[in-house]
């Protein structure tokens, strides 16, 4: 079992569900967050005075997955996210150590799904 997190901007948030979907992967937690990158900010002008926005807006994703679902889960992320500019995202894949459904009471890779 493994867990998939991913940062990607948040105008592909609805790529990468399609993309996901497309390739059976449907259950996946998503929330906001802020960062920065490779780019580093930039710099904004508000009523003349200026100033320097470090941390971005990113969406993150956590996807736990079954071992045999990780590499279609990261090309479908990747598919959906990469736009080849700056800031497109990253991806990272943790080993998931256990898992228990509440609902049934299942423990590892069932209960992942």
């Amino acid at each position: 079992m493994k867990l998939v997190i991913a940062y990607i901007q948040p105008e592909r948030l609805h790529y990468v569900k399609k993309a996901l979907a497309d390739v059976g992967v449907a259950r996946m937690s998503v929330g906001n967050a802020l960062g920065c990158g490779q780019q580093r900010g930039f710099k904004e002008t508000y009523r003349g005075a200026e100033f320097e926005v470090q941390l971005l807006k990113k969406i993150r994703l956590e996807i736990a997955v079954n071992d045999e679902f990780v590499e279609r889960t990261r090309d479908a992320i990747i598919e959906g996210a990469r736009t080849g500019e700056f800031g497109d995202g990253v991806i990272f894949v943790v080993e998931l150590a256990e898992c228990y459904r509440i609902r049934t009471g299942e423990s590892g890779s069932p209960a992942v799904g």
